[in-house]
């Protein structure tokens, strides 16, 4: 009984997130403006969520990174329910100070690096011995880019497999042929900024 207790009140922050999370994401499911796009965009979400919930028992994330995972995650639940590009909080932003486009995706790519880095470091490294601080902020920071990387050839592939709106939707390049190049500098920007918040030994 002792130890059921202690297991359960160790679970209320990841059962928190994910009880918040599912009722966003449910509410923001219900009449996206692209359901092609969508579907598209939440292909990772139908895989990444289970996951997470069934290895639990297995692989425990700190409470700080799983609030910082749904944080992320509910951002990303946003830029689906519109599409990245029209979100409306970039549409402000943009005709507020005369941008040049929507910068919500960029928003959320440096999301990605400020926020999945802590997740990653338990993932990753959080086992390794004998890392040195510099060595740990490196494969920190490489691994962020990999995983920014990942994603962008994800979204390539993605749309060029399906319909080509859809597609176009998906990929949120608004014009700029250099919109992967940039995502994936501002989530290593993120991981950098967020090594500032981070001991150098993971736990």
């Amino acid at each position: 009984m002792t130890y059921d207790r202690a297991t359960q009140a160790g679970d209320r922050v990841p059962i928190a997130c994910l009880i918040v999370f599912v009722v966003v994401w449910t509410a923001l499911a219900i009449e996206p403006r692209y359901r092609e796009a969508w579907l598209l965009e939440n292909l990772l979400i139908f895989v990444a969520v289970p996951l997470l919930v069934l290895t639990r028992a297995r692989f425990r994330f700190s409470d700080r990174a799983y609030v910082q995972m749904t944080a992320l995650l509910l951002l990303h639940a946003v830029g689906s329910h519109y599409t990245y590009s029209e979100v409306p909080a970039g549409d402000w932003a943009r005709d507020t100070f005369d941008l040049s486009r929507n910068h919500y995706d960029r928003v959320v790519h440096f999301s990605f690096g400020l926020l999945f880095l802590r997740p990653l470091r338990e993932l990753s490294i959080g086992r390794a011995r004998g890392l040195g601080p510099l060595s740990i902020a490196w494969l920190s920071v490489a691994g962020i880019a990999a995983a920014s990387t990942a994603y962008e050839l994800m979204e390539w592939l993605a749309a060029i497999s399906v319909d080509p709106e859809a597609g176009t939707a998906f990929l949120g390049t608004q014009g700029d042929p250099w919109d992967a190049q940039k995502d994936t500098a501002l989530a290593c920007g993120g991981a950098i900024l967020a090594l500032f918040f981070e001991r150098s030994k993971v736990p």
